[in-house]
Parts: structure tokens; C-alpha cells; sequence
């Protein structure tokens, strides 16, 4: 097996509603190749607090889990990848993060956000004011190495093309459900693929 000694230690950031046991096929499949694998229980997760908020738990956990000078790498699905993209954007983790990988996020909003009045879901409206800040300066992503993996069939994330942000690289795959995408193997692979990437 290749040998992963130069490899970031990679923390995962799940959904709302989600813990962090959507990821223990993921985690199980990264750490049998080699990886250092940590994740984080957003709470309370199901959208009472705003993004922002969430990000600072992301903030805290890094702080007090990494040493200051240790680079990671970074994943979040669905509403994990916004708030890790204010994490990076805006709390400092651009000078943490070398690779950071969205899956089916709503990087440009959902119309089932509309479905719940709370803080999260608000911030994850189309042409909400919180996306469309931190979508003004998303060139600050072009500093690391950004991917973006998403599926056309996705019913979470509408329109599923909200996924897609015109930094770093644009990954398609066809998986038939929005949960479905943290454990596909098409997936997995692909995320394997995009944390040995050199930048």
C-alpha cells in the first residue's frame, strides 16, 4: 500500500440533523488507507443557530485539537461545507485548511431551506444576505485546494447546480440520493483522490 506519512489529519463536519455517525463509513474507509480521521458534533444541529455560530465550534475544535503550526485537511457535506466555508472565510482557517472538500452543499441556497424559519436554514436560502457575503470574496478559496463534489439528482439541494461555485474544481457524480453521498464509493474515491492532491 502507498505510503501516507505526508498526509494532513482530516476533520469531517457533517449536516443539520446529522452527527457524526453519517461518517463512520467514510472514516472507517480514509483511516484502512492511512489517514488520521476526526470529526465534530455540531450543536445543537438541527438549525437553531445560525452558521456563523456552528462555525465557531469548528474554530474551537481546531484550536484545541491541532497543534497552531499543524496544516489539516477539511470536508464538509451539506450544510457542514457552508459552515466550514466560514470557518476558512472568515474565522481564520484559510491559514489552517490545505485541501477543503464540499459535497452537496448549497453554496448558492436551497429552496428547501425555505421549509424551516430557524437561523441555519434561513442562511441557506437562494440569494440569502449571509451567501451572497461570503460568495463576494470566494476567490479566497483559490488560496487552498478547493473541490466541489455534487450530484445532479440531488432533492436536498435545489437546484441541485447550487452545489457548483466558480472556484477550484467542479466534480459531478451520479448518486440518486442527497445522503447517499457521504458513502458511495464513487465518492469515496473521489475524496481519496482529492486529498493526495499536490497544489
Amino acid at each position: 500500500m502507498e505510503s501516507l506519512n505526508k498526509t494532513n489529519p482530516v476533520l469531517l463536519i457533517h449536516g443539520i440533523f446529522d452527527t457524526i455517525r453519517i461518517f463512520d463509513k467514510m472514516s472507517r474507509y480514509l483511516k484502512k488507507l492511512g489517514w488520521e480521521v476526526y470529526c465534530l458534533n455540531l450543536v445543537p444541529n438541527y438549525g437553531i443557530l445560525g452558521l456563523d455560530k456552528l462555525a465557531e465550534q469548528v474554530a474551537d475544535y481546531v484550536d484545541r485539537t491541532f497543534p497552531p503550526n499543524q496544516p489539516i485537511d477539511l470536508i464538509g457535506f451539506s450544510m457542514g461545507g457552508i459552515v466550514s466555508r466560514y470557518y476558512v472565510q472568515r474565522l481564520g482557517g484559510i491559514d489552517k485548511v490545505e485541501r477543503f472538500i464540499t459535497i452537496s452543499s448549497p453554496h448558492n441556497g436551497t429552496l428547501t431551506a425555505y421549509a424551516s424559519n430557524l437561523a441555519a436554514p434561513k442562511q441557506m436560502r437562494l440569494k440569502s444576505d449571509f451567501l451572497s457575503n461570503l460568495n463576494q470574496d470566494i476567490d479566497l478559496l483559490e488560496q487552498i485546494n478547493f473541490t466541489s463534489i455534487w450530484t445532479p439528482y440531488d432533492a436536498m439541494i435545489v437546484p441541485a447546480r447550487s452545489s457548483q461555485i466558480p472556484v477550484g474544481r467542479d466534480i459531478k457524480i451520479d448518486v440518486l440520493l442527497h445522503a447517499w453521498m457521504i458513502s458511495d464509493e464513487k465518492v469515496l474515491k473521489v475524496i481519496v483522490e482529492e486529498l493526495k492532491a499536490e497544489y
